[in-house]
């Protein structure tokens, strides 16, 4: 595992950390576990997310995808899930069918 610590800005208030990132050669993806700070504001999209993770790691939306986000009750943190994909061939290959819809509506 790559212990990464990576800060990426969504606005003046909100920011994504990610505190670890690990490429799965075996499924060619980039795993993340992702930290989102979001104390004025509520818990970012998943297309934000997947708009703003597609312009740090130069991949297309279509080949990102949001596994899970899940926000702790009146703190404004959110762990989230992340897996970025070489292709989107690749991506409908492993990811289930309702991760798909979710993240693609």
């Amino acid at each position: 595992m790559s212990e990464t610590k990576k800060v990426i800005k969504l606005d003046e208030q909100r920011y994504i950390e990610v505190v670890n990132e690990r490429y799965n050669p075996l499924v060619k993806r980039l795993e993340l576990t992702c930290v989102i700070s979001h104390f004025s504001s509520g818990t970012p999209s998943r297309k934000e997310l997947r708009e703003v993770l597609s312009k740090v790691y130069g991949k297309p939306p279509e080949n990102i995808y949001v596994r899970s986000i899940v926000s702790e009750y009146g703190i404004g943190k959110s762990l989230a899930r992340v897996n970025i994909y070489d292709s989107r061939e690749r991506a409908i290959t492993f990811e289930p069918e309702y991760i798909i819809k979710r993240d693609t509506s």
